[in-house]
């Protein structure tokens, strides 16, 4: 059996002062900084024991243990010797069958039962009072501990929801706050902040953000979801005090203590306030990728339609994102058909392939009129090696007031948003006069459906944010989502610190990424539907009059020379 640490032996006499008198070396340290290691316990059958650890291990983020005695040796770590004044106060909770029966200041009446019986030390959120006291934040009172909708990895019948603890940070504190503690939770699915399932609530000031962090009360859930004939836990807030070594904070992964794994925070959302987090070197290489995409070499003059990170916002909260709406299509050659342009179909279809790769949902939306031919380019990728599986390809044509939030939301409720990003990919949209019109400012309105009415529904429902790129655009989304998915930090942050990490750089997100065969393979197969050049006109293998060969294919490669540095 693998342990995570074997622990020091201890006298009996300090084994019975720990669990079975009335004055234990416990005490609630909640707000504690500094000192001995705080560790909260849980005390199971032995033969649950491998079982419990593993449990553990999968979820080391709410679950970090320090270290667990052997089974019926009795081995604790050493205590220090701190005293409580309050011993009334209940220090254990027993569990029956996975009901709280009751709460203990002495297990003293359950000795022969704790013969049989193992104890794990887990570490304790407490042990942040480091990192808050390294920003200046020390001073006040944490949050109560809620459920999450987030489950746990489950492991031999051990499973249960993920318990958090909140704590107000003040905005500009929140970069220095993560880098110290390189932990940080987002919003996860709280019912109410106002009532807590464990301790008190915490109302947030003006200018400060609800912090997560997972909490080690989790394994009371864990407990209680098992429904073992016999369990023990510390109560909530009490901890024993032990010398074993710290850890450097709760689950600190060991990229954090290296400059590539700096963490660096990110705000991607107002409504709801959301923030992500990423490796320093992560975020460098993104705006590596925005930076190569900001070069015009047709002198087109779309230098000041950039924004500054937006590549980075858009990835971060795409690679957040379960299912992602596409549009893509610009009818500019109106005296032709298709009239449709070159520009714009193959970064949709390289952002679809990645999104298809890290296994989200993902939908192409397009002009009804333009259907047969987006279906046809669809199912031609497929053949050809570019997707993986179809697309559903989608219309919309608008016709009444809540026709887009029937389109982005199940049953129109905004509280249950079918997408939760939309992108824009090379895509016209409407003037101030209500008309849509190409680059020689010929009106053609007539061959377009108003999927923009979409995206300004979507700045009304909470949970749907949206993204307007070029088609260099949706390649580099595409490559900064492969840098996010294999970034240690990023990585954690998406599983909320439950469940094993998915390996960076796996080979199907490898084979995801655009290419220039890939590209070259998505507009031969424009060029075969009589899809034309948009600044030319021309049927052939270029986009705004920009040969493949060359200048396209150039770009593509940059992108990818970019992404794999260092993979």
């Amino acid at each position: 059996m693998t342990f995570t640490r074997h622990l020091k032996s201890c006298p009996l006499s300090a084994i019975r002062s720990f669990i079975l008198r009335k004055k234990p070396n416990i005490r609630n340290m909640s707000g504690m900084a500094g000192g001995l290691r705080p560790a909260s316990i849980v005390a199971l059958h032995r033969s649950l024991a491998p079982a419990f650890e593993k449990f553990c291990q999968a979820n080391s983020g709410p679950l970090p243990l320090l270290g667990r005695s052997e089974p019926g040796k009795w081995t604790l770590p050493a205590l220090g010797a701190v005293s409580d004044t309050r011993m009334d106060r209940p220090q254990f909770r027993k569990y029956e069958f996975g009901a709280c029966t009751g709460s203990l200041t002495s297990l003293e009446e359950y000795l022969e039962q704790l013969k049989d019986m193992v104890t794990f030390f887990l570490g304790c959120s407490f042990s942040l009072e480091g990192a808050l006291e390294k920003v200046g934040l020390l001073g006040r009172d944490p949050a109560g501990h809620g459920h999450t909708t987030v489950p746990c990895a489950t492991i031999a019948g051990f499973c249960c929801p993920l318990v958090v603890t909140m704590r107000p940070i003040p905005k500009d504190k929140l970069e220095g706050l993560v880098q110290a503690s390189c932990s940080m939770m987002e919003m996860l699915g709280i019912r109410d902040l106002s009532k807590p399932d464990y301790g008190h609530a915490v109302v947030c000031e003006p200018g400060e953000v609800p912090v997560f962090w997972p909490s080690p009360l989790t394994s009371l859930e864990a407990v209680s979801s098992y429904k073992t004939p016999l369990a023990f836990t510390s109560a909530p807030g009490c901890t024993v005090m032990t010398h074993l070594e710290d850890l450097k904070g709760p689950e600190a992964p060991a990229s954090c203590l290296t400059p590539e794994g700096i963490p660096e925070v990110v705000p991607i959302s107002q409504d709801p306030l959301h923030y992500s987090i990423a490796s320093a070197s992560a975020v460098q290489k993104i705006r590596e990728l925005e930076t190569i995409i900001g070069i015009d070499p047709g002198n087109r003059g779309v230098g000041h339609l950039l924004c500054k990170d937006e590549l980075l916002r858009a990835s971060l909260s795409l690679s957040h994102a379960r299912s992602v709406l596409i549009t893509t299509g610009f009818p500019t050659h109106f005296n032709h058909e298709p009239p449709e342009e070159t520009d714009g179909p193959p970064g949709a279809i390289a952002l679809a392939a990645f999104l298809q790769a890290l296994e989200k949902g993902v939908s192409l939306i397009v002009d009804q009129r333009a259907w047969s031919l987006f279906q046809k380019l669809v199912e031609e990728a497929v053949e050809r090696g570019v997707l993986k599986t179809q697309l559903p390809v989608l219309t919309y044509q608008g016709g009444s007031a809540g026709a887009a939030r029937a389109l982005l939301c199940d049953d129109r409720d905004p509280k249950s948003p079918r997408f939760d990003h939309l992108v824009a990919i090379e895509r016209t949209g409407r003037a101030a006069d209500g008309n849509y019109y190409n680059a020689r400012k010929m009106n053609i309105k007539h061959l377009v459906d108003p999927i923009d009415d979409l995206f300004l529904a979507a700045q009304k429902i909470p949970g749907i944010s949206s993204t307007g790129v070029s088609t260099w655009g949706g390649c580099a989304l595409a490559c900064a989502l492969y840098i996010l998915n294999s970034c240690e930090v990023h990585g954690r942050y998406l599983r909320k610190a439950t469940g094993p990490p998915r390996a960076a750089g796996a080979q199907n997100w490898t084979e995801a990424l655009p290419s220039v065969s890939k590209e070259e393979k998505t507009l031969g197969i424009l060029v075969q539907h009589k899809v034309r050049s948009g600044v030319s006109g021309n049927v052939g293998m270029e986009v705004d009059g920009l040969p493949f060969h060359g200048t396209h294919a150039q770009m593509i490669q940059k992108l990818l020379d970019v992404t794999m540095v260092h993979m």
